[in-house]
C-alpha cells in the first residue's frame, strides 16, 4: 500500500508545500523578477515542444544513468544550489542525503545554511558553488575550504543581478528572529503548525545565517550581510572567471550562460561545463525561456565542453525534451524544495523518484533504449521557437567565429 505522503507529481509537491509553508516562506519560493515573464516562459516554452513518438520495438529496460564532469549519476538530473533553505529544519543536508539515495549529484549554495563539511559528509558527491564576493583573496579562502571539505567540483554561478521589484510584493524576511520579529510573524507560523512544529524539535528557530561565507575566526554572517558585500563587489570580468579557473583543478561548471557569444568565451576561459540558466527567472526578465537558448549553445560548444540546463523542469518529459535539444543533464531547483518543504528528505526523493519514473516512461514511449540516444529526431520543435541570442547577422558577437 502506498504511503499516504507519497506524491505522484512535482506539481503536488508544490501544492503541499504552499499548505505546510507560511505565506511569507512560500512566496518566496515561488516568485520571479518584476513581472514574472521570464519564470512564466521556463514553464510554457516546454509546452510547446512534441514528441515523436514510436509504436514497437521497444527496449523492455531502460538506462538512465550517465555522466556529468566525469562522475556516474544513476538520473540526469542533479540538485541546483539554492540559498537558505529554511523550508526544513535539516536544509541542505536533508537535500544532500536524498540526493545520495538516489544516485546523483549535489550543489550547494555559498549562501546555503548548512556547512560545507557537513553537507559533503551526507553526500561525497557534492559541488560548492561561488559567487563572485568579496576580494580574491576572500575568494581563494573559500575555495580553500571547499577543496578541504572534499567538494568534487565548483560551481560558479554570474546568472544572478539584482532585482529591483516584484509586480507582486517581496516577502518581508527578517535577518534575525527577534522578539519583536516573532510576534509580528507568529499569526502565519501558528496558522501553519506543522511547520512550526517541525523547528520545535529541534529546540532552535529558523534563522538566515550563512555559515559558508564566514571568514576564519569571525562571526557567521546572515543572508543580508553577506549580500551586501556581494551587492558592493564589482562584477566580474571574463579575466577573473579565467584565473577562478587557474585556482581549481578539478570539475568546473559556469552558471548562467544564455548567449552562444558568451558561451563561447566560457570555452576559452577554460570550464568543464556550462549550465544554460537564467537564474529560474529571478536575473533580467524578459530573457527568454532556458530551452528556447539551449539548442543553438549546444550546437556551438556542446562538443567542447558539457552542457546543462536548469529552469523549468517539472516533469521528467521536460527532462528528455532538454537531452533531446542537446543538454548533458538538468539542474532543478524549485522542485525538490517543494519537496523538502512537503516531506524533508523523503520528499526530495520522491521529487526525485517522480522525474525518474518520467524519465523512463517518455524513454519507452520513444522507443529509445538509453538517454545517450535521444536525439533531436524524438521532439518536434516549432517554428521561432528557438532563441539565439549572441549573433549579429551571421557573425558571432565580440568578433568570435560563427557556426554554419
Amino acid at each position: 500500500m502506498m504511503s499516504t505522503t507519497w506524491f505522484e507529481s512535482v506539481i503536488e509537491a508544490q501544492r503541499r508545500a504552499k499548505k505546510r509553508l507560511p505565506g511569507s516562506v512560500y512566496s518566496a519560493l515561488i516568485a520571479g523578477s518584476e513581472k514574472g515573464l521570464t519564470l512564466a516562459d521556463n514553464l510554457s516554452a516546454f509546452e510547446e515542444l512534441r514528441f515523436a513518438p514510436r509504436t514497437a520495438g521497444h527496449a523492455p529496460e531502460r538506462q538512465l544513468g550517465t555522466t556529468v564532469l566525469g562522475r556516474d549519476v544513476a538520473l540526469p538530473v542533479l540538485i541546483s544550489p539554492t540559498g537558505v533553505q529554511a523550508v526544513h529544519p535539516d536544509g541542505e543536508v536533508a537535500v544532500a542525503r536524498a540526493a545520495a539515495a538516489r544516485g546523483t549529484s549535489m550543489g550547494l549554495s555559498s549562501f546555503g545554511s548548512k556547512p560545507i563539511e557537513e553537507v559533503v559528509a551526507a553526500n561525497p558527491n557534492t559541488y560548492f558553488q561561488i559567487y563572485w564576493t568579496g576580494t580574491r583573496d576572500d575568494i581563494r579562502r573559500r575555495l580553500d575550504r571547499a577543496r578541504a571539505a572534499g567538494a568534487v567540483g565548483i560551481i560558479l554561478t554570474l546568472d544572478w543581478s539584482f532585482s529591483h521589484s516584484r509586480d507582486w510584493g517581496s516577502p518581508r524576511i527578517p535577518e534575525k528572529l527577534t522578539v519583536k520579529e516573532m510576534l509580528r510573524f507568529s499569526p502565519e507560523a501558528l496558522t501553519h503548525p506543522r511547520w512550526l512544529l517541525d523547528y520545535a524539535r529541534t529546540r532552535r528557530l529558523p534563522d538566515l545565517s550563512v555559515p559558508n561565507m564566514a571568514e576564519p575566526g569571525t562571526p557567521i554572517p546572515t543572508f543580508f550581510g553577506a549580500y551586501g558585500q556581494w551587492m558592493q563587489t564589482p562584477p566580474p570580468a571574463w579575466d577573473d572567471v579565467r584565473w577562478l579557473r587557474a585556482q581549481w583543478d578539478g570539475p568546473f561548471l559556469l552558471k548562467g550562460i544564455i548567449r552562444v557569444d558568451e558561451a563561447r568565451r566560457a570555452v576559452d576561459a577554460g570550464v568543464s561545463a556550462i549550465s544554460v540558466s537564467n537564474h529560474g527567472g529571478n536575473n533580467l526578465d524578459g530573457t527568454p525561456a532556458t530551452i528556447r537558448a539551449l539548442p543553438s549553445i549546444a550546437d556551438a560548444v556542446g562538443d567542447q565542453v558539457e552542457v546543462l540546463l536548469d529552469g523549468g523542469i517539472r516533469r521528467g518529459s521536460d527532462v528528455v525534451k532538454a537531452l533531446a535539444l542537446g543538454a548533458r543533464a538538468v539542474l532543478i531547483g524549485r522542485a525538490y524544495l517543494w519537496g523538502l518543504a512537503a516531506n524533508g528528505q523523503a520528499g526530495v526523493e520522491n521529487v526525485l523518484d517522480v522525474l525518474r519514473n518520467g524519465i523512463d516512461s517518455t524513454l519507452l514511449a520513444l522507443g529509445r533504449r538509453s538517454v545517450q540516444d535521444l536525439s533531436r529526431d524524438d521532439v518536434i520543435v516549432p517554428a521561432g521557437f528557438t532563441a539565439e541570442l549572441g549573433r549579429v547577422q551571421g557573425q558571432e558577437a565580440d568578433g568570435l567565429t560563427p557556426q554554419h
